[in-house]
Order: C-alpha cells, then sequence, then structure tokens
C-alpha cells in the first residue's frame, strides 16, 4: 500500500478533462495574512538603520508616506480585483485589458520574482539559524536547512490550501507578536524631543530612501493571486489589500519611532530592533526578535511558494504554457504539479546562489506589474468592456486621480534603480518573450482564454 501522502503522477489531471477545481477555502482574514505575511518579512528588522543612514529623523514620516503611495497603488488593485474570481491577479487584469501578450508577460515576471526571493529568503534563514548551529552557514548543514523548509512548505501546498492558510496564519501571527511586544514595551521609552530636530537631506537621499522604502512595502501585490482559492474574492480581496497596507504602515512606522528613540546611533546598528530590544528588555527581547526575524522568513517563504505555483498554475491554466503546469491534484484540489515545480526552480536557484543574478530582475518586474494593474484600472472602466469584465465591486474613490497619481508612484520606483537591475528585468521579459513566441508555435491553436469569464 502507497503512503497516503505520496503524489502519484496519475492524481494529477488537467481540470478542463477531470472536472477538479481548486477548493475555495481562503476567507477575508486568510488574504491579509497573506498580505501582511509578504510584506512583512525579514526586511523590518534591518531596514530602520538603512532608511534613518539616508534622511535621519525624517524616516518616520518616510515611512508614512510610502504607507500612502503603496495605498494609491492598493486601491487600484482592489478595483481591479473586484471584477474577477480566478486565480493569477495582475495577469488576469493586464490580459483582460491589453491582451495576451502583456498580460503574459506580467505573469511571468511575477513568477520570476518569487521564486528569486524565496530563493535569496530561504538563504537568509540559514544565515539566522546560523546564529545558533553554526554548521547552517555552509556545506552539508546549510543544504539540510533549505532542503528541509522547502520540501516542509511543499508539502503543506500540495496537501491543501486550508492547511497553507493555516501554515500562513499561524506565522503571520508568529513574526507579529514580537514585534508587537517590541512596540508596546518601546513606546514608553519614546523620546519626541530627540525626534523633533530634522535634518537637511538631499535629493539623492530622499530617493534612495524613497526606493528601499517603496520595495519594503512591496509584497501586496500577491494577495489577489489566489483568488480562484477565495470563498468570496471580489469583495474580500479590496477588504484584504487595504487592510494590508494600513496595518503594515503602522507596524513599520512604530518600529522606525521606538527603534530612533532607544539607539540614538541607529544608523550604525546592523540589527536595529534586535539591539533596541536589547536596551528595553535585555537579552530575552533581543533572543524574541531574532526568533521572530527567523519566523518572519520561514512566513515569507511560504507566502512565496503560495503566490508562486498559483501564477505558473494560471499562465498553464489559460493556455499560456503547458497544460500539465496547471494539473490539479485530484484529492487534495491543490495545483500539485506548479507547486512542485516552482519549489524545485527555488531549490536550484537557493543552492547554487544564481538567484542573485536573476533577483536583478525585481525593480522591472515590480514596476511593470504595478504600472500595468493601474492603467488597468483606467482601462476596464471604459464602456467598450461594460459586459466583457464584471462591474467593479469595489470603485477607488476621486475618479481618475488615484490611479494617475499611483502609476507615477510606480514609475518612480525604479528611477533609482541601477544599470544591472534594468538589465536584469529586460532579460527576465525578453526570455518571457521568446516562451510567449515559442508556445504559440507549438501549439498555434492555444486557445484563447477570456480572463474576464466568471
Amino acid at each position: 500500500m502507497e503512503p497516503e501522502g505520496l503524489i502519484q503522477l496519475s492524481d494529477m489531471t488537467d481540470s478542463n478533462r477531470s472536472g477538479v477545481t481548486l477548493h475555495r477555502a481562503l476567507g477575508r482574514w486568510d488574504l491579509t495574512a497573506i498580505g501582511i505575511n509578504q510584506v512583512i518579512g525579514s526586511a523590518i528588522f534591518l531596514m530602520p538603520s538603512v532608511v534613518a543612514t539616508q534622511i535621519g529623523n525624517w524616516s518616520p514620516l518616510a515611512f508614512v508616506l510610502a504607507g500612502l503611495a503603496s495605498l494609491l497603488v492598493a486601491l487600484c488593485f482592489a478595483e481591479v480585483a473586484s471584477r474577477f474570481e480566478d486565480t493569477g491577479g495582475p495577469y488576469l487584469y493586464t490580459k483582460a485589458a491589453f491582451g495576451r501578450f502583456i498580460g503574459f508577460e506580467i505573469g511571468w515576471m511575477q513568477w520570476v520574482t518569487r521564486v528569486t526571493s524565496y530563493a535569496s529568503v530561504i538563504n537568509g534563514i540559514a544565515l539566522a539559524v546560523g546564529f545558533y548551529w553554526q554548521e547552517a552557514t555552509s556545506g552539508l548543514g546549510r543544504v539540510m536547512v533549505i532542503v528541509s523548509v522547502m520540501v516542509f512548505l511543499a508539502v503543506v501546498n500540495v496537501r491543501g490550501i486550508r492547511q497553507t492558510s493555516w501554515i500562513v496564519n499561524a506565522l503571520t501571527f508568529g513574526k507579529l507578536i514580537p514585534l508587537f511586544v517590541f512596540i508596546a514595551v518601546g513606546i514608553f521609552f519614546i523620546d519626541l524631543g530627540s525626534l523633533a530636530s530634522l535634518p537637511e537631506v538631499s535629493t539623492t537621499e530622499v530617493s534612495t530612501a524613497a526606493l528601499l522604502l517603496m520595495f519594503v512595502f512591496g509584497g501586496y501585490d500577491v494577495i489577489p493571486v489566489p483568488a480562484g482559492e477565495a470563498k468570496e474574492p471580489r469583495t474580500h480581496m479590496p477588504f484584504a489589500l487595504v487592510t494590508t497596507i494600513l496595518v503594515v504602515t503602522a507596524v513599520m512606522t512604530m518600529g522606525q519611532v521606538v527603534a530612533m528613540s532607544l539607539l540614538p546611533d541607529l544608523a550604525n546598528s546592523k540589527t536595529p530592533l534586535a539591539d533596541a530590544a536589547l536596551v528595553t528588555m535585555g537579552s530575552f527581547g533581543a533572543l524574541m526578535i531574532g526568533v521572530g526575524s527567523v519566523i518572519s522568513m520561514t512566513g515569507n517563504s511560504a507566502g512565496h511558494v503560495l503566490a508562486g505555483s498559483r501564477m505558473l498554475f494560471a499562465l498553464a491554466e489559460k493556455g499560456e504554457l503547458p497544460q500539465r503546469f496547471g494539473s490539479i491534484h485530484e484529492k487534495f484540489r491543490t495545483p500539485a504539479n506548479a507547486v512542485i515545480i516552482t519549489t524545485g526552480v527555488s531549490l536550484m536557484l537557493a543552492l547554487s546562489g544564481s538567484f542573485v543574478v536573476l533577483a536583478a530582475a525585481s525593480a522591472v518586474a515590480r514596476l511593470i506589474t504595478y504600472t500595468g494593474v493601474c492603467a488597468a484600472t483606467l482601462m476596464l472602466r471604459r464602456t467598450q468592456f461594460t459586459g466583457k469584465v464584471k462591474p467593479a465591486a469595489f470603485v477607488t474613490p476621486f475618479g481618475v486621480t488615484v490611479p494617475v497619481l499611483a502609476i507615477l508612484v510606480s514609475v518612480s520606483i525604479v528611477m533609482g534603480a541601477s544599470r544591472v537591475q534594468v538589465l536584469g528585468g529586460l532579460a527576465g521579459l525578453a526570455i518571457g518573450g521568446i516562451l510567449f513566441w515559442f508556445n504559440n508555435r507549438l501549439n498555434p491553436k492555444v486557445r484563447e482564454f477570456d480572463s474576464q469569464d466568471p
């Protein structure tokens, strides 16, 4: 008798042939947890000193402004997400508004971002574990940590969306609790007088800080990707998107204020939250933040598997990749093949270290995703799409103002991108274009799925 958990290829059939569909189990708070989990990764534990280095006491205000800028983009995501019910997120929205090729490029770049980010974060976990077990930083020990975490998360994702949601929810709470304790204790040590002195800053310092913060706030774009597994995606997605931005803005801003009050020399701290917690709670506080950072990275990794596999599944489901990539496990009703492929690619990148090169594409990937969705918000409002897409269950206020401002914010993200980042992004787009061309050549009768279908 075969073990129950063993995944057999015969169990994974094309959803269109077998009639097996994804299981709709995610509620609004599950989706919110996915968003918070993706935005609050390892950066919040390190970024306070990096931002303070650039703009000093202006940094709390900068966090607030970055949150507001992110909210502009998130509102656009919320409106277009309220028109769709299928898996795919930004890929579906831009495909409906601008056609297959642009939609594919955005979907492809989102997947590339997920697998490279996953490989990067999983290496960070190995380094963090190395603080307690030195062998985890190199050789066989490093391989054991990386493989064990990735296999565990893959198995959970294959076993069911409900199980995946439980893990994501637990890890999200696990990372928020140390941050809430840090803020709750540190709030009594806030010295507003020390924060009142605002230094002169250059345009370069402001733009560098802005670029850093927009990336710190990135990740909420994955919230609508698993819409095909959400109970009520058209109403729950807008709630999750807006709530995520509000929560992370509050947490990040307060964390920055507390850290600045406790560490006069914050800019020179390599582990700012741990060092600040050491001041108020001693070694227990530093350990709490250290454990919280490991939990945070693990949760972030779980989110990468969830979002990356669903993006790959969506591309295959709509005929843009081989159908085998879009298979649904008959028993568990999850995109098992997409989970395995996404994990396998990330594992190879993580062990080889090549993710460092590919990660350069993330700047352009985020730019085109945000810009594409904001532009799709305006496009899908046009009368020519009436009857072709569902009416928006949530409409962004102030007419065209928010989408236009959001596009400007999105474009500004890449203003400080390096030449390597731009070239990496262009290379990623070129590879995506080649894959799109090959798929059309090998499968000339590829079905023209309409992403707006109910």
